[in-house]
């Protein structure tokens, strides 16, 4: 993924920087991609959470959007207006075709897809957007909090991972046990990035 990314910001880009690009971007570097392309590994149910967290109140924090259901080009927004129209919108045949879908607490025979309720979620994102809206720590609701603890994620840890999710991690997200065993399996002898990946996930 991180080559093709590179490969599709030079092909796209290139053309067109050439003729152009000395007398429009005087000032920037005219990539596709500003920086240095960047990808993290997400190895478990909670990283995963807290990436789709991050990304989908991400107009929230840049104060393009009160609530995560009026930020434009975001999943969190069609999965709102899909469950608004749906009479249960936990139901897996009720979401959102396009996205990956939700199919509840983990049980035996479960199909494939995000292992949390919809409802959950959104609940989640709703809530964690208030506070980053409002800047104030510690006003997690009492419901978000009992979902957080079925992620085995600390508070603090959400609100940390949520606003600064890039900045947190450099290669691997997930629990210590996720970790180690996706090391184990690529065999690396140290897992890069464990003190940092036991703080956010016990």
């Amino acid at each position: 993924m991180p080559k093709m990314a590179v490969q599709v910001g030079y092909h796209s880009y290139h053309p067109w920087n050439s003729p152009y690009g000395q007398h429009s971007c005087a000032n920037c570097s005219c990539n596709l991609w500003e920086g240095r392309f960047k990808s993290q590994a997400l190895l478990d149910e909670a990283a995963l959470m807290a990436c789709m967290a991050y990304v989908d109140l991400n107009p929230v924090r840049a104060g393009m959007a009160n609530t995560p259901e009026e930020s434009d080009h975001t999943s969190v927004k069609k999965r709102c207006e899909k469950a608004e129209k749906s009479k249960q919108p936990n139901h897996l045949n009720q979401q959102e075709k396009s996205l990956y879908p939700f199919v509840g607490n983990p049980r035996q025979n479960q199909p494939e897809g995000i292992q949390m309720k919809l409802s959950d979620y959104l609940e989640l994102v709703d809530c964690t957007g208030r506070v980053l809206r409002k800047n104030k720590r510690g006003s997690i609701s009492a419901s978000a909090d009992k979902i957080l603890s079925r992620l085995d994620i600390d508070e603090d840890q959400w609100l940390e991972m949520t606003s600064n999710f890039e900045s947190c991690f450099s290669s691997f997200v997930g629990g210590e046990s996720s970790l180690r065993m996706a090391c184990e399996n690529i065999h690396y002898q140290r897992p890069p990035g464990l003190a940092t990946c036991k703080l956010m996930f016990h």
